[in-house]
C-alpha cells in the first residue's frame, strides 16, 4: 500500500514538474528570435496588405529555401506591375512601368519581406521589449510584442507573432508619438512544402525592356582627396557594418556606399564622386520623408552626401552633418536616455 502511495506522489510531481516546466513563457525575445527564423528557413506563399499613410498597396511574397539556397518573389497585384525576384544574394527588380530591368548584388541576404528586429545585448540598451498581450487573430494564437526605442533616433515595432509558426501576421511601423506610420498585415498565407521554379518566373514580359546591372566592390571605397569617408558623430549605438563603392544604373562614376546600423535600424550613405563644380550646384541641403523612409541631402568638402534609411528624419540628418573624408570612424555604445514616449511603439 505504502509502495502505491509512494508511485503516485512520485506521478503527481513529475506532473506538477511538466506542468510548471510548461507555465515558464517563452520571452519576447525568444519569440522574435523564432520569428526571424521562420521567416528566413520556411516556404512560405503570401498575400499581405502594405499601408503607408493612405496608400495601400496589396503584395504577393513567395519564400523557398531549397538545397540551401533562398529565392524569394515579391509581386505588386495593383495593377504596377512591379515584381521583385531574389535568388541568393542577387536581386533582379522588374519595373514595368519604366520598362526596365535593373539587377543588383546585394550586401547580405534580407528577406523581402522585410527586416524584423534582431537583439543582441548592445540592443537592449537602445530598445525595450515586452508582449502587450495574447490574443486570437486570423484565427491563430497570437501575441503582441512592442519593441519601444528610448530614443528620438529610431522608431519602434509592434508585431503580431503566430504562436505556433512564429510566422508575423502583421507588423506595425510607429513614430516617436506612438503613430502608426506603415504597416504590413497578412489576408491570406500558405506554408507549403514544396515551392516549385515555376513560381519565381515573372509574370511582366520584358521585351524591349532596358537592362542594367549595378556592380558593387566590397573590398574598397571610392575616396576624396586621398582619404576615406566616415562619420565624425554618430547617434547612440550606431556604427558602421558596410563600406564599398558601387556604379550607379546611368552614371560612369562610382559612388562610396556606408551603411550604419544600430542592429535593427540601419542608414545608408552615399557620398557621390563628381566634380567639386558639380556638387556646387546643390546649394541648399534638403530634406524628405516619405512614410517610413527619411532622407536628407547635403554637400560636404564639395562632394554631395546623401543619407537615407527607415528612421526619424534627425537620425539621416544628424549621421549626414557627420561626414568627413579622413575621419576616423567612431562607435556610439553609450546608452541611450530613458524618455517618456508615451504610446508604446508598433
Amino acid at each position: 500500500m505504502s509502495m502505491i502511495r509512494s508511485s503516485e506522489r512520485l506521478a503527481w510531481l513529475v506532473v506538477g514538474l511538466v506542468a510548471a516546466a510548461s507555465a515558464v513563457a517563452e520571452e519576447p525575445r525568444e519569440l522574435l528570435q523564432r520569428m526571424n527564423e521562420a521567416l528566413t528557413a520556411r516556404n512560405y506563399d503570401g498575400i499581405f496588405v502594405h499601408q503607408q499613410g493612405r496608400r495601400v498597396e496589396t503584395l504577393r511574397i513567395i519564400h523557398r529555401v531549397q538545397d540551401g539556397r533562398t529565392m524569394e518573389r515579391l509581386a505588386s497585384l495593383d495593377g504596377s506591375g512591379r515584381e521583385f525576384v531574389r535568388a541568393g544574394n542577387e536581386l533582379t527588380c522588374y519595373l514595368p512601368d519604366k520598362r526596365t530591368v535593373l539587377v543588383e548584388r546585394l550586401a547580405g541576404e534580407r528577406p523581402l519581406l522585410g527586416n524584423f528586429p534582431k537583439f543582441d545585448e548592445s540592443s537592449s540598451a537602445f530598445y525595450d521589449v515586452r508582449e502587450i498581450k495574447r490574443t486570437r487573430f486570423l484565427r491563430r494564437d497570437t501575441r503582441v510584442i512592442a519593441v519601444n526605442p528610448r530614443d528620438e533616433f529610431r522608431y519602434g515595432y509592434r508585431l503580431w507573432v503566430d504562436d505556433e509558426t512564429a510566422m508575423p501576421l502583421k507588423t506595425q511601423l510607429c513614430d516617436g508619438r506612438g503613430r502608426v506610420i506603415e504597416s504590413l498585415q497578412v489576408a491570406d498565407l500558405k506554408l507549403p512544402k514544396v515551392i516549385p521554379d515555376t513560381a519565381f518566373k515573372p509574370d511582366v514580359s520584358t521585351e524591349g525592356f532596358q537592362w542594367l546591372r549595378t556592380e558593387r566592390e566590397s573590398t574598397k571605397e571610392v575616396a576624396s582627396n586621398g582619404a576615406l569617408w566616415n562619420a565624425l558623430k554618430l547617434p547612440p549605438g550606431f556604427r558602421m557594418t558596410v563600406r564599398s563603392s558601387q556604379v550607379m544604373p546611368g552614371s560612369s562614376n562610382p559612388v562610396a556606399h556606408l551603411v550604419f546600423s544600430d542592429g535593427l535600424a540601419s542608414v545608408s550613405v552615399f557620398v557621390e564622386t563628381q566634380t567639386p563644380a558639380a556638387a556646387a550646384q546643390v546649394t541648399e541641403s534638403s530634406a524628405v520623408q516619405v512614410g517610413s523612409s527619411s532622407a536628407f541631402s547635403t554637400v560636404v568638402e564639395g562632394r554631395k552626401v546623401t543619407a537615407l534609411g527607415d528612421v526619424p528624419q534627425v537620425t539621416v540628418r544628424t549621421i549626414a552633418n557627420s561626414m568627413k573624408s579622413g575621419a576616423k570612424p567612431e562607435v556610439s555604445n553609450a546608452p541611450a536616455p530613458a524618455l517618456s514616449l508615451g504610446a508604446p511603439r508598433r
